[in-house]
């Protein structure tokens, strides 16, 4: 039997339907396996990893072991998949060949590893690899015709970034949630990748803070040339003095003169193929998240719309037949307009990017669907794989452009005009499209009317804040995380509560812990480290470094932050219970200062204020029965949110339901007070 492994369930459903007329499905094990007895084969998916690294049972008490015996702690493989390996188990002792067609990258090649490790101590079957990357019968035909060997360094890479992610992640997290009082649900997590990407959003977020705006001038005139209007600022741009912008006002006349205009032809090339960091920031400018573009790519690649969606190659490798894809399209009713006039074209030349690779092409369309086949969501972003295809094929776009220097009783102006005169590449892929500026024709000498000139009061404006895809570009740049995990580092940021909003802003608890772990252990927020550590990676990968001496040295980094941390542990704790507190909805414990949260009691679930510095602080609050919430407003006193109360609703004498009407409480801390306060 020909025993087949792909990474998830429909991926074997993809390629069995390609390689397999006959094939059929059947449960083996609760686990679904396709069939061709034609061919005498078994195509199974494995639903990701099916084992994990973790530390032994024993550490997950985190009373028992500080947070540094983490580091030294021995790691185990856990089952993750139980019922998938119990089919593999029981497929093997069949198997005559063993063919792994996870995905071609990293994690893709670990996930394969994990299955022969299984397999391969229950037969003693040939192994094969197969690399594809998109699910076009021809590619996948052709990839199995074309076999390599299993590439254990790449796996070997794959598996160090889980050690060491796990390591550090579960040693910080400890420290830091251990130190802030916030064990159980609510822990603070640190990892090495999310760390100093959170540190770029909080360190953009002060630059905002801290900025100063000042006011400035600027003078727009608006001119005549017949009938035509149009506008001209001072050529000196901003006045930082309003008497200065003023005085040149008060002296302007009503007739001006053309001085010079200088016209000039701007080429606009096109842009290159989509890696995933460009795609994800084409994406965000059409209102996708990362995470979300990335869950939408990946259904798209598995439906065989387009090709595999992570990738740093921005060059379309010479095998892929650029006519033969723009082809596709040609009787589309959405993009054959545009794919005909490409293939009216000479040549197809397509533009290339900065980085080269060879695993898998930059992200481009296999198959040409329609928008009845697909909803909006997919619909949006596959249209933006077309067209951003179409784009990379096509000439320049092409500019007009005009600046005409203007005088207006002796004050220097100056009007800048322009104009698409070919809109080359912008025909067929229109997002972000500039406006033309146009201006009348002008020439020396003219004279114009001034119909008014305006003197505008402005501000300075702080920097914005980064958007998601600015921060994928970011990462990438630094060194942080790779093509598969930069989205997912963004997404922990969100589910931790570390950033709100979009673009990310960062919340007080994540603005605390920042400023904690820079103070004392600045390694931690810095992306040299963890871009040293992916480096690193990379040489295990590329058979330069052994496995166990790149987990070495990380725990040598980790030990030394260990030492920074262990010395400041109470500063430390002091941030972080601050930043929590102000995150809080109700406010920080008058008494010790940690966040106040809801709890309720075992008993009859009556719901009290309690301190999230249990055991050391036992400070709660009793409230009123009913739906609790906490108005902006703050007591001046004690800092806490004013509770308002909508009772729970109540059965009257004539067996209606009566809903309870909302009422204002007031501080809880302040309520208290005055029930133990003496008569």
């Amino acid at each position: 039997m020909h025993l087949i492994i792909t990474e998830k369930h429909d991926a074997a459903n993809k390629i069995a339907g390609i390689l397999f007329p006959d094939r059929s499905a059947e449960r083996h094990g609760g686990v679904t396996v396709y069939r061709s007895k034609a061919a005498g084969a078994a195509v199974v998916g494995l639903a990701g990893h099916i084992v994990a690294l973790d530390f032994p049972g024993e550490y997950s008490r985190w009373s028992a072991h500080p947070p540094s015996t983490l580091i030294g702690a021995p790691i185990v493989s856990v089952p993750t998949k139980k019922d998938i390996i119990g089919a593999l188990a029981s497929l093997a002792p069949s198997a005559t060949k063993v063919t792994i067609a996870t995905d071609y990258d990293r994690e893709g090649e670990l996930i394969g590893v994990e299955a022969y490790n299984i397999i391969h101590r229950l037969t003693k079957a040939p192994f094969e690899r197969v690399h594809y990357s998109s699910f076009a019968k021809q590619e996948i035909e052709q990839a199995f015709a074309r076999p390599v060997p299993l590439d254990f360094n790449l796996a070997a890479a794959g598996e160090c970034r889980q050690e060491i992610d796990l390591v550090w992640g579960a040693a910080l997290t400890r420290f830091v949630s251990l130190a802030g009082n916030k064990a159980g649900k609510d822990f603070l997590s640190v990892g090495r990748v999310q760390t100093p990407l959170l540190a770029i959003i909080v360190d953009r977020e002060k630059e905002i803070l801290a900025f100063v705006s000042k006011p400035y001038w600027e003078l727009v005139a608006t001119l005549l040339k017949g009938q035509e209007a149009f506008t001209a600022g001072h050529a000196k741009g901003r006045f930082d003095k309003k008497e200065e912008a003023a005085a040149i006002h008060k002296k302007l006349g009503k007739t001006a003169l053309v001085k010079g205009v200088l016209r000039d032809r701007k080429k606009e090339p096109a842009p290159v193929p989509f890696s995933t960091t460009e795609f994800l920031k084409a994406a965000a400018s059409i209102g996708y998240s990362a995470a979300s573009a990335m869950q939408v790519a990946e259904e798209l690649y598995i439906n065989g719309w387009i090709s595999y969606p992570r990738t740093d190659n921005t060059v379309y490798p010479a095998t892929l037949d650029l006519r033969q894809t723009v082809g596709m399209f040609k009787a589309s009713p959405e993009f054959a307009k545009s794919a005909l006039e490409l293939l009216g074209q000479k040549t197809l030349t397509a533009t290339r990017g900065k980085v080269e690779s060879k695993d898998h092409p930059p992200i481009y369309p296999v198959a040409c669907a329609s928008k009845t086949q697909m909803d909006e969501r997919k619909w949006k972003l596959y249209e933006l794989v077309v067209r951003r295809f179409f784009a990379t094929l096509s000439p320049p776009c092409e500019w007009e452009m005009v600046k005409a220097s203007i005088d207006i009783s002796g004050e220097p102006f100056i009007s800048d005009g322009k104009r698409m005169s070919a809109p080359g590449w912008r025909k067929h892929y229109p997002y972000g499209m500039p406006k033309d500026e146009v201006i009348p024709p002008l020439a020396v000498g003219d004279v114009l009317a001034v119909k008014k000139v305006d003197l505008l009061e402005k501000k300075t404006e702080p920097p914005r804040r980064y958007g998601q895809g600015k921060l994928i570009e970011t990462m990438e740049k630094l060194g942080l995380g790779t093509k598969a995990t930069r989205h997912e580092a963004l997404s922990k940021l969100y589910n931790r509560g570390y950033i709100e909003g979009n673009p990310p802003k960062p919340t007080q608890t994540g603005i605390t812990l920042i400023d904690a772990l820079k103070a004392h252990a600045g390694a931690i927020t810095s992306p040299g480290m963890t871009a040293r550590l992916e480096s690193d990676m990379d040489g295990i990968a590329e058979s330069r470094l052994r496995k166990d001496d790149v987990t070495g040295e990380s725990k040598a980094m980790l030990r030394t932050i260990f030492d920074q941390l262990e010395s400041h542990r109470a500063d430390i704790g002091r941030t972080l219970r601050a930043g929590s507190a102000m995150d809080s909805p109700i406010g920080p414990c008058p008494k010790c200062g940690s966040p106040l949260v809801i709890r309720e009691t075992k008993a009859d679930k009556r719901k009290f204020i309690a301190c999230t510095g249990f055991p050391e602080c036992r400070n709660t609050y009793n409230v009123p029965p009913g739906t609790l919430k906490f108005d902006k407003k703050a007591c001046e006193k004690h800092k806490l949110h004013i509770v308002k109360v909508t009772p729970p609703s109540i059965i009257d004498s004539q067996g209606k339901k009566v809903k309870g009407k909302p009422y204002e409480y007031g501080c809880p801390a302040c309520k208290k007070e005055a029930f133990y306060k003496p008569p």
